[in-house]
């Protein structure tokens, strides 16, 4: 029996940063009338609340240090008025959303991360996804907006990068649905020269990834996004495709090709 397909989206801070951008990205998503998943970042509210507050963010290789001061204004954030917003939009959008964060009904489950030189706090690496609740609200025809925030076996609350809930909700459902998962930013795709919008390298074979990282295609703040899209791939993910999100109703409609789609040899 052939599997039903299910879209899996994940939206970066520069869309959810730009207010109109943000609404016309909603308002594409609502159009989508198959099975989907949106997963979203946090943007720069959270940094910015932390420095009203007097409460330094630091940053190291591109990942957030979560203190305990910090972990309470990202949840407040990213689990509550980003997603929030997020949800009402696509509500007023007739798409029948419904907002969770990775503590509700034990969705997304982490440990904290154990690196052997950096602190970084209440941030939490993936162990399981609650898939048969997703399934439980597709069925119902609802679409969940994720948060990144995570909890561990003990109901600590973890910061978790939102790339990797994405790839972990795209794997674990991929054994109920042909998944194809999309990440969607300011960007058109994935560029050969990142001066040069128009640069756009249209597909990449997962086998050559490392090679790009080594020749400095791939670089910063888009390796951790690549490798996430490499080992979803690898475990069974249909398709990968990093695009603007102003394309996304037109590759979800298969009406034309966008963006940089990732694939296995």
């Amino acid at each position: 029996m052939n599997k039903e397909t299910l879209l899996v989206i994940k939206i970066g801070g520069n869309v959810i940063d730009n207010e109109s951008f943000l609404d016309s990205f909603l308002k594409d998503l609502s159009a989508i009338q198959q099975p989907k998943i949106l997963v979203h970042g946090g943007g720069k509210l959270a940094t910015q609340l932390s420095a009203k507050l007097g409460i330094e963010t630091q940053i190291i290789d591109g990942r957030r240090i979560t203190d305990a001061e910090t972990i309470k204004i990202v949840t407040m954030v990213y689990a509550g008025l980003v997603n929030k917003n997020i949800v009402a939009k696509l509500q007023a959008n007739s798409c029948n959303a419904v907002g969770l964060s990775g503590a509700d009904a034990q969705l997304i489950q982490a440990h904290k991360r154990n690196h052997p030189t950096i602190d970084f706090g209440f941030v939490g690496d993936i162990d399981t996804v609650n898939h048969q609740f997703l399934q439980t609200l597709i069925a119902d025809k609802y679409t969940p907006v994720i948060a990144p925030i995570s909890m561990d076996k003990n109901g600590l609350l973890l910061n978790t990068n939102a790339d990797t809930i994405a790839s972990s909700v795209a794997l674990a459902m991929s054994s109920a649905f042909k998944v194809k998962l999309f990440y969607c930013f300011e960007k058109k795709g994935l560029l050969s020269n990142v001066n040069d919008e128009k640069s756009i390298i249209s597909s990449i074979k997962i086998n050559d990834i490392q090679q790009m990282i080594d020749n400095k295609v791939i670089i910063d703040g888009m390796i951790p996004k690549v490798q996430n899209i490499k080992y979803a791939i690898q475990q069974g993910v249909d398709s990968v495709c990093l695009c603007h999100a102003s394309n996304l109703l037109d590759i979800s409609r298969e009406s034309g090709i966008f963006g940089t789609t990732f694939y296995n040899e």
